[in-house]
C-alpha cells in the first residue's frame, strides 16, 4: 500500500497557516496588555488654571505641581505663565489689578469656549469699574454665597478633644481698624457707643498698630472685639469676623448684613448683632450689663466647633477645579456690575 507524502507546496501552506496563528494571538496579547481593564474608571486629566496676575502683587508665590494638593484637591495645576492662554482649561483674573490697569485682558487671543473667572473678595463699595466687564466672565469666584466658586473668609468645623483655654479677659471691647471715615456707618456707631462703652482702638487709624502675631492674644484679653465691616453687603462677611474675634476668643460685636446671614454659618448665639438693639445706648448696656453666666453662652459653640480660615490666595484658586465638573458651560455674566451690587 502507498502512504502519499506531503509535498512541497503543501508543507509552505500549513507553515503559512502557523505563522498566521501566531501573530493573530500576538497581537490579540499585546491588545489585553495594553487595554484598560473592564470596571477600572480612566481618571480625569490635571486642570490647568492660569491665574493672569496674582493679586495684590508683581512677584506671585512659587507654584509646584503638588501646590493643590496640599489643600486636598487632586489634579490641579494653578500657573502665572500667559504663554499656557492657549490651553488653560480656565482663566481667572483679580479685580483688583483689572481695577487700577496694572493688568488687562487679552481678548484679541481668547481661545473660543474658554471659562474666565472673575475673583474677587472685596465689597461693592470698594469695587469699580465693573460697567465695562459685561459679556466678558462666565463664572464668578467670591464671598457672594450664590457665587459659582465660593469662598468665605472662614466657616467653623466640628471639632474633637480638648477646648484650647482662653486667657483672662481684662478689658471690656477692642477694636482693630485702619481705614477711619467718618462717613462710615462703623465710624458712626462707634462715636455713639463710646460715651457709654470702654473701647480700645489700635490700629493705623489710633497710631496703635499691631503686628500680624500680635493681634489674636492682644484681642484674646477682651470679652467683645467689635467686628464692624467697612460696609454693609450681601453676604460680606470678613476676617474682622472669623479672624479677629471668632479666632481670637472673643464675642463678636456684629455690624454687617443681616443676622440671618451670620446664622447661616455660626450658631445664633455665637455673636451679638447691633441690629437687635434699638440705640448704640442699649446695645452698651446690654454689653456692659452681662453676667458671667451668660457671656459663657456665647462661647459654648467653642466645646464643638473650631474657626477655619481662608486667607491664602492659592487656596481659593484651587477651589475653581473643585467646582470646575459642575460649572455652567456657556454662561456669561452680561451685567457683572448689576449682579454684585444686587
Amino acid at each position: 500500500m502507498n502512504r502519499a507524502g506531503c509535498g512541497p507546496s503543501q508543507r509552505l501552506r500549513a507553515l503559512a497557516a502557523l505563522a498566521g496563528a501566531a501573530l493573530l494571538s500576538a497581537l490579540w496579547l499585546l491588545w489585553l496588555l495594553g487595554s484598560t481593564p473592564v470596571g477600572v474608571p480612566v481618571p480625569p486629566p490635571t486642570l490647568v488654571i492660569l491665574v493672569w496676575h496674582w493679586p495684590f502683587t508683581d512677584r506671585p508665590p512659587e507654584l509646584p505641581s503638588n501646590t493643590c494638593i496640599s489643600y486636598g484637591v487632586a489634579r490641579c495645576h494653578l500657573s502665572t505663565d500667559h504663554s499656557l492662554l492657549a490651553s488653560a482649561d480656565a482663566v481667572v483674573f483679580h479685580h483688583r489689578e483689572l481695577q487700577t490697569q496694572r493688568a488687562r485682558l487679552p481678548l484679541a487671543s481668547r481661545p473660543r469656549g474658554q471659562p474666565w473667572v472673575w475673583a474677587s473678595m472685596e465689597s461693592p463699595s470698594h469695587t469699580h469699574g465693573l460697567g465695562r466687564l459685561g459679556g466678558i466672565f462666565n463664572w464668578v469666584l467670591s464671598y457672594r454665597q450664590d457665587s459659582d466658586i465660593f469662598v468665605p473668609y472662614g466657616r467653623l468645623e466640628p471639632h474633637e478633644g480638648p477646648v484650647p483655654p482662653l486667657p483672662a479677659k481684662k478689658r471690656v471691647a477692642a477694636w482693630v481698624v485702619s481705614n477711619f471715615q467718618e462717613r462710615q456707618r462703623r465710624v458712626q456707631l462707634y462715636r455713639q457707643l463710646a460715651p457709654h462703652l470702654q473701647v480700645d482702638v489700635f490700629g493705623r487709624a489710633s497710631r496703635k498698630p499691631l503686628c500680624a502675631s500680635c493681634l489674636l492674644p492682644a484681642v484674646a484679653r477682651y470679652l467683645f472685639y467689635l467686628s464692624f465691616e467697612n460696609s454693609q453687603h450681601r453676604d460680606y462677611i470678613t476676617e474682622k469676623f472669623w479672624r479677629n474675634a471668632l479666632a481670637a476668643g472673643t464675642v463678636p460685636v456684629v455690624l454687617g448684613p443681616p443676622r440671618a446671614t451670620y446664622e447661616a454659618f455660626t450658631p445664633a448665639d455665637a455673636f451679638v448683632h447691633v441690629d437687635d438693639f434699638g440705640t448704640a445706648q442699649e446695645l452698651a448696656s446690654f454689653l456692659v450689663g452681662m453676667n458671667e453666666s451668660r457671656y459663657r453662652h456665647y462661647l459654648a459653640w467653642r466645646a464643638r466647633l473650631r474657626v477655619r480660615l481662608f486667607e491664602d490666595w492659592r487656596e481659593r484658586f484651587c477651589a475653581i477645579c473643585t467646582r470646575y465638573p459642575h460649572l455652567p458651560r456657556g454662561q456669561v455674566y452680561e451685567d457683572l456690575k448689576g449682579w454684585f451690587q444686587a
